[in-house]
Parts: C-alpha cells; structure tokens; sequence
C-alpha cells in the first residue's frame, strides 16, 4: 500500500491553536530557501525520529520505516516535522508515568490541534486518519483525536485490554460522537479522553453522551450502560473504517 500522510483535498495547518468553531483552511506555505537555524533543527527532528523508531520492533511495539521519515523530511514543512517530534519526546519520556499521568498527557497534546470536520480536511464524508496524518496536517475530527491518543498511549505502556473507542451520541449536540474510553478495571466505569472536553471524567458523569458501542484491537462491545457495562459482540474487524485505519497504520510501519 502506497504512503501518504495527506489525501487529494486535504489541507496542512499550522500553529498549535485549537479553534473549534472556526476551522483554519488553506494550504501550509512550505518556504523555498530554508535558513540555517530551520535546517538545524529539521536535522535534530530527523535524528529523534530514527532515535526512537528506526529500532527492532518487539512484541506489541511498533516502529516507523525509514521510507516514511524521508517522506516527512521532504514533503512536509518544519510545523509538521517539530509537532512529530513533539510527539515521539512525549512517547518516549512518559513511559515512566503513571497511567493517569499518561492520559493527561496525551489528552491534552491532541486536544490542542485543529478541530476540522472531513468533508473540509479530507475531501470525504467520513474519513478515519492515522495518528501521524493527524499530527503532520495539524487537524482531524472527533475519531481522528481518539484513534491518535489510543495508539500514543500503546506506545508509552498503558495496556491494550484497558482502552476502547467509544462511539456515543453527543446528545447536547445531536449528533455521532468517538471518545477514548480508559477502564481501571475490566468492570469499572470508564474515563473518557474528549475533544469536547478537557477534562478527563467518568462516563457516568458525562450525562451530555449516550454510549452506544466501544471497539479495540482485540474486540467490539455493545453497551448496556453509561456505567461501563457492556456485551462482548465479536471483532472489531467488523468495522470497515477501522479495518481500513488499521491497514494504513501499518503501511506506516513496520512489525
């Protein structure tokens, strides 16, 4: 499968802000000289990107291609090269956190990109991004963010058995709506990491969503309760957008 961190429509943003309801459009400008200072630290980012990726994989673990490095280095501008790196320090030293430590981290990193719905950022009515072409276009949506922080929090040590994605209905706003589910316990009431809220907080307190299903790499539940309660249905693999995330996360890496 060939690699692409964009799609024909998609557009790059830069800067950290976050503005929900006013969405930035228009293509990152990609300079044509590139200063000293800017080449030094594109070498720096380069450098952490072998660092921490171009390493044997091991069980669980994945790792970035040397292909897919380059392809950042030369198609893409220093915002999106830096926020990469970002990302790969924050992988790297939260390992020694707690798992609560951990998803506060992580939660508050994606929180800060552009909120832009998929018919503006992809060209496409519904479109689930890999976590890497979230961070490189500085924008996703709602399954874009959780699907970004599940795979983050993989990587820095937080067991796949205590995180699902949890598709609900945003009853405020009426609409379909995925959140990271994280279970303390097999049993326990969730915390959910949101776009729409920055605070990490129980499922039971979040009255404004409806839990309709969770999924994981392992699996697909239909939910009883807002208390965490759910009926494990099958594989997730039932799932053709996830099915479809999956396979380009994979053509990113290497196992």
């Amino acid at each position: 499968m060939k690699f692409q961190t964009t799609t024909p429509g998609a557009t790059t943003r830069t800067g950290p802000t976050r503005k929900p309801s006013c969405p930035i459009t228009g293509a990152e400008p990609v300079p044509k000289v590139i200063g000293i200072r800017a080449c030094l630290r594109l070498l720096i980012c380069t450098l952490l990107l072998y660092a921490c990726f171009i390493v044997p994989a091991g069980a669980g673990e994945f790792v970035m291609s040397r292909k897919v490095i380059a392809k950042i280095s030369q198609e893409h501008s220093d915002h999106a090269f830096r926020r990469i790196g970002y990302w790969l320090q924050l992988m790297g030293s939260g390992k020694q956190y707690s798992d609560m430590e951990k998803l506060h981290q992580v939660n508050d990193f994606f929180n800060k990109l552009e909120f832009v719905n998929d018919a503006e950022h992809w060209g496409k009515e519904d479109y689930w991004a890999t976590p890497l072409q979230t961070l490189v276009s500085n924008g996703g949506d709602c399954e874009d963010f959780s699907i970004a922080k599940y795979f983050t929090l993989l990587k820095m040590g937080v067991s796949p058995e205590r995180m699902r994605l949890m598709y609900v209905k945003a009853l405020e706003l009426d609409q379909a709506h995925i959140v990271l589910a994280y279970y303390p316990k097999p049993d326990a009431d969730p915390l959910l990491l949101d776009n729409l809220d920055p605070e990490i907080r129980s499922s039971a307190k979040r009255s404004d969503l409806l839990p309709v299903y969770s999924f994981n790499v392992d699996g697909l539940w239909l939910a009883r309760s807002r208390s965490g309660n759910s009926k494990h249905v099958g594989k997730s693999s039932r799932l053709s957008p996830w099915r479809d995330v999956l396979a380009r996360i994979n053509s990113e890496v290497t196992r």
